[in-house]
């Protein structure tokens, strides 16, 4: 075991690769669902149901490029994409909105966990 590499985190890393691509679906959802908002007929009702769409095709496809990325044990860099998914978007939500901790906060961080444990399982199966 080569004791330089433990705890480096670099651009090939797993969970920055798949933090990316979250990252990166949750910016193009957001902006999907803004313009369906704005130029639909719906209204501002619908935001929270395209909210848990679109976090969960993010950590998704977070999920599955990191586990991709590892190549082993999909289901833990998947899940634990998810959880730290989870909590940067809790971060966010507090210092923007001064969102507190409630059983949603809760709900939501199990089923990034979840969805992010079958994306990495996906992802880790699709490896060369």
């Amino acid at each position: 075991m080569n004791f330089k590499q433990v705890g480096q985190v670099g651009s090939g890393s797993p969970m920055l690769r798949g933090l990316f691509f979250a990252f990166a679906v949750m910016a193009l959802g957001a902006l999907a669902a803004s313009v369906a908002v704005t130029a639909g007929d719906q209204g501002e009702e619908v935001l929270p149901v395209y909210a848990w769409i679109i976090h969960g095709l993010s950590v998704l496809a977070g999920s599955f490029a990191s586990g991709r990325r590892s190549g082993v044990k999909g289901w833990y860099h998947g899940g634990l994409l998810g959880l730290l998914y989870s909590i940067i978007v809790l971060i966010i939500g507090f210092l923007s909105f001064d969102k507190g901790m409630d059983w949603s906060v809760a709900l939501f961080a199990a089923a990034a966990f979840m969805v992010g444990a079958v994306g990495g399982i996906f992802g880790v199966n699709t490896k060369k």
